[in-house]
This record gives C-alpha cells, sequence and structure tokens, in this order.
C-alpha cells in the first residue's frame, strides 16, 4: 500500500506547485535594485550625441527612467501613455534608449512624440545589464537621493500609472 501511496503523495505536491506557479505574474519580478542607489553611468545624449548625460544629475529631483527603443513593439503600446504624462508635468521622465541605432530612435520620437525630457543612448546594453533590464520596455522611479524606489517591467499603462506609479511620485516628492 505505502509502495502506491509515495508516488501519489509526490505527484500531489507536484500538481500542488504547478498550480501555485501557473497564478503568478511574470511581470512581477522582484528587482533586487528596488530600495538601493541607481547604478551610475555617463552616456551620451540622443539628440545632442557630443553631450553626457549622468543620473548624478538629477540628485534632489524624484523622476522615471524609462528603458525604450525603435523597435519594441510594447514601446509603442505604452508611448501614448507617457507622452499624456509628459504633458502634465506630473515627473520628468527621461529616455534611456536601449540597443537602437540613433537614426531610427529619432525618427520614431518624431513620429510619435517625444515624452522625455532628455533621452541618452545605451546602444551597447551595457547599462541596460547595470539596471536589471529584462527586456524593453522598463520603467524605474528614482527618487531625491538617487535611490531605485520601484521597478516596472513591461508597459506602463493607465491603470500602472494611476494606481502604483504616481502615487509613489507624490509620496516621494512630499
Amino acid at each position: 500500500m505505502i509502495r502506491y501511496l509515495l508516488p501519489l503523495l509526490a505527484f500531489i505536491l507536484l500538481v500542488a506547485f504547478l498550480a501555485v506557479g501557473l497564478k503568478l505574474n511574470p511581470r512581477e519580478v522582484p528587482s533586487p535594485l528596488v530600495d538601493k542607489p541607481a547604478p551610475p553611468f555617463a552616456l551620451p545624449q540622443l539628440h545632442q550625441p557630443d553631450a553626457q548625460f549622468a543620473p548624478q544629475d538629477l540628485l534632489g529631483k524624484v523622476w522615471l527612467l524609462n528603458v525604450w527603443a525603435s523597435w519594441c513593439v510594447s514601446c509603442r503600446q505604452e508611448h501614448p501613455v507617457l507622452v499624456r504624462l509628459h504633458e502634465s508635468g506630473a515627473v520628468p521622465i527621461y529616455g534611456l534608449n536601449y540597443k537602437d541605432q540613433r537614426a531610427d530612435a529619432l525618427k520614431w520620437l518624431a513620429q510619435f512624440g517625444d515624452p522625455y525630457t532628455l533621452s541618452f543612448v545605451d546602444a551597447e546594453g551595457r547599462v541596460g545589464i547595470d539596471y536589471g533590464v529584462y527586456g524593453v520596455p522598463e520603467t524605474y522611479v528614482i527618487d531625491k537621493q538617487g535611490v531605485i524606489r520601484y521597478k516596472q517591467i513591461g508597459p506602463v499603462t493607465q491603470e500602472v500609472l494611476d494606481k502604483t506609479i504616481l502615487p509613489l511620485v507624490a509620496k516621494l516628492n512630499a
């Protein structure tokens, strides 16, 4: 009897683990960088390649870092939300153009609108590695001390903006 009971218990345990795993949201991957200082970098600006941008320049401000690319289909999905956010003036958005061609990125922004206070180029993706980018788009909320307070994997939707990002930005600015 025990000979049959052990495989049955193992099977039930396996089914339970699979059931729990299927209910998890793959976009809710915890980031080890949340509540840690944003990794430093210096990258050329998209519109002015001879000028550099470094996140240390924004100490004292709450801001969003949005990782995007012209080849990214999901970036196109979130782009109208970012344009409206930029127009509202609620929080500055800085764009990390990830593994993209400069000409393609400039054309994309000209075509769909430029919601970024400033965009900078990570052509090889090294800064993306430092930030733990799983794929584009990703968005980070960075506080006045330069600490990452939130990471959004995937497109920013109006719901995520209204329920999570904007309330956090208001709290960090208080």
